[in-house]
């Protein structure tokens, strides 16, 4: 075949597919927030979850962002979102928010985990509640409902009954299917292959 040939044949196939992509985006005309979770057993789920606040921090949305089981060891975004997006005009300090008590295979503590998971649902409960709110993030918050620190149905209506402007974005391994049937977008990170497995340690900028 000659290059013209794969060209004009090119062309032809991206034509359909330009044709099938706009019909799928005229199909799509309700406007209004979206829950999505993030989860599976691969690396990437908190990151793309940092990534939507950043992609929502560049338009100067208001942005929340809860952690839940993380806090003890420093990262990356606690580090940006303490020191450095407290510079945007509309991020602050209330707009961040650990349960610092670190992972809970760490602190073997049951009763202590959850009254620090009860008083970081509050925050996270007040954001869903502020329409002033364009994108929460509740990272980890997966692993409240499977090891039932938290009411799994309270934590379903309050994402249920949010503004109807607001997005949220809920990163975790699991979440049970009532949170998979109520979300708009489910995204699955699969562990094809990892790092740690071969012994590298978890990199600064990449891990943590």
């Amino acid at each position: 075949m000659s290059e013209q040939a794969k060209n004009e044949a090119h062309k032809r196939k991206m034509q359909k597919q330009k044709e099938k992509v706009d019909a799928n985006i005229a199909k799509a005309d309700e406007e209004r927030g979206v829950l999505i979770l993030l989860t599976g057993n691969g690396k990437g789920k908190s990151s793309s979850g940092f990534g939507m606040v950043l992609r929502a921090l560049g338009y100067d949305q208001k942005v929340g962002v809860v952690q839940f089981i993380k806090g003890q060891q420093l990262s990356g975004e606690e580090v940006f979102l303490k020191e450095k997006a407290t510079l945007l005009p509309n991020f602050e300090e209330q707009d961040f928010y650990q349960m610092g008590t670190g992972f809970t295979w760490n602190t073997q503590d049951r009763g202590g985990d959850i009254k620090a998971a009860e008083e970081t649902w509050a925050h996270a409960e007040r954001m869903l509640r502020d329409p002033q709110y364009d994108l929460v993030l509740l990272d980890e918050l997966t692993y409240m409902i499977a090891y039932k620190y938290l009411d799994e149905e309270k934590i379903l209506d309050t994402i249920r009954n949010r503004p109807r402007e607001q997005s949220v974005v809920v990163t975790g391994r699991g979440g049970g299917s009532a949170l998979q049937e109520l979300a708009d977008t489910v995204s699955e990170v699969k562990d094809i292959k990892h790092a740690y497995a071969s012994g590298i340690k978890a990199r600064k900028g990449v891990d943590y």
